[in-house]
């Protein structure tokens, strides 16, 4: 954050196949998150909380997910936070109602990019990282 200016170093998606057993895609998720982490040493990391899921298998896969990737923040001995969506409407968007439009064009607005990043769930791991970021801040 040159000048207290947000930037995007970068952005992306971690993919598994739906083909994969569960196993297998929560390794290649440890694994390339390992990747990102040897690359870009984070001092810090944000996580989105879970906090109930509509879809009970959905839940339990993110679930899954969200244990190894805070194992892996653990493990390479970054201090990780967690914040809710409720939390991460109101520090990006200003209101904790925003609908995910609105969380996604205030992402770009405040990070200066063309365009609303994509996939949604990069939009939404940036959030959280601006969440982050300005709750750091204070």
């Amino acid at each position: 954050m040159p000048d207290g200016e947000l930037v995007a170093v970068s952005f992306g998606i971690i993919s598994t196949s739906k083909d994969d057993t569960a196993s297998a895609r929560l390794e290649k998720i440890f694994n390339e998150l390992n990747k990102l982490i040897k690359k870009y040493k984070p001092e810090t990391a944000a996580v989105e909380k879970l906090f109930f899921a509509r879809n009970v298998t959905t839940g339990i896969a993110v679930g899954q997910a969200r244990g190894v990737v805070l194992l892996a923040l653990q493990k390479a001995g970054i201090d990780s936070f967690e914040y809710t969506p409720l939390e991460v409407k109101q520090a990006v968007a200003g209101y904790g109602g925003a609908d995910k439009k609105q969380v996604q064009e205030m992402v770009r607005t405040l990070l200066q990019l063309d365009k609303i990043p994509k996939p949604d769930d990069a939009a939404d791991a940036l959030a959280i990282a601006i969440t982050h970021l300005n709750t750091k801040r204070y």
